[in-house]
């Protein structure tokens, strides 16, 4: 006899709630074989607290929410094989791979494990607090951000890269993204994007008080080192991937590099990653001089002139 499959969806107690749609895709995967826990709790953990991951034998992870909330089954899913699926019920939803009136064509897929997966590098946090002999772990899919605790005055940082100081400059933080999250708050910073192939780390200083404070990106095999100036007028704050932050002292230092683990995306659609950067965000692909000379073309241009 073939053992029972598992699944697991996560979403937000607002959207179980509110309607149907978790009622139904959990019953959408039982009909297909699956057991089903449901995850709806979105608080996120203490900062030096692991969370516990799924099951071994969970098959796969289904996110109804918008990108928030894949970032809390990542959670769940981190240094594990199980990859999560995820159905875009917010706005953006750049992780997601269905929109929410896809549902009936994702469980299918799913059910016949019809799939491709999609690694994503993530990062790791080292952060020595003064005095410390060892540093509270952490980790982000998306972004680290070290920021002023203090709304009212700026941290000090030194930057650093591979043990070599770089820049220190007075700010309001800075974000430290993988290639995942370069379309998030580092995009919103003024940082590249990064393709989620790239092996690599970014740096966007936020509102930097000095003449050299542009993004740095460096390579996988690379660290970066952030220290909180002991005449720092503001002790800093971290904060990862939106969720698992903590406040931190002047003199504490915050090592992060690539992860040696991964966390897996399930991908049903072979389209290229550009594809979906001209339709999440709504590229204009046309430019402005090509409309003009399109109008021109089909007798619309400007005849103002009288020539």
């Amino acid at each position: 006899m073939v053992g029972a499959r598992h699944a697991v969806v996560v979403t937000h107690t607002r959207l179980r709630q509110s309607g149907t749609v978790v009622a139904d895709t959990v019953g959408r995967l039982r009909d297909a074989g699956f057991e089903v826990e449901v995850v709806d709790n979105l608080e996120p953990p203490a900062f030096d607290v692991q969370p516990p991951v799924v099951c071994d034998d969970t098959e796969i992870v289904v996110v109804l929410g918008g990108d928030g909330t894949i970032l809390r089954a990542a959670e769940l899913v981190r240094c594990t094989p199980t990859p999560i699926l995820g159905v875009n019920m917010g706005h953006v939803g750049f992780l997601a791979e269905f929109e929410s009136f896809q549902m009936d064509e994702a469980i299918r897929r799913i059910a016949e494990r019809d799939y491709s997966i999609d690694e994503r590098m993530i990062a790791h946090v080292d952060v020595w607090l003064p005095g410390a002999d060892k540093p509270i772990e952490n980790w982000a899919l998306n972004d680290i951000t070290l920021e002023r605790a203090d709304r009212g005055k700026m941290v000090e940082l030194s930057i650093s890269v591979d043990g070599v100081e770089m820049s220190s400059f007075g700010a309001d933080g800075v974000i430290v993204s993988t290639p995942t999250g370069s379309t998030a708050y580092a995009f919103s910073a003024g940082g590249p994007i990064m393709w989620p192939n790239v092996k690599a780390l970014q740096l966007i200083p936020l509102a930097a008080h000095a003449l050299f404070a542009r993004p740095l990106v460096i390579g996988a095999d690379s660290t970066f080192t952030m220290d909180i100036l002991d005449d720092s007028m503001s002790d800093g704050w971290i904060c990862c991937d939106g969720r698992r932050q903590r406040a931190l002292p002047k003199g504490t230092r915050v090592d992060v590099r690539a992860s040696h683990g991964t966390l897996k995306l399930a991908r049903l659609s072979g389209a290229p990653f550009t594809d979906r950067l001209v339709t999440k965000f709504d590229l204009p692909v046309v430019g402005w001089r090509e409309q003009a000379a399109h109008g021109s073309r089909n007798g619309h241009g400007d005849h103002g002139s009288g020539r």
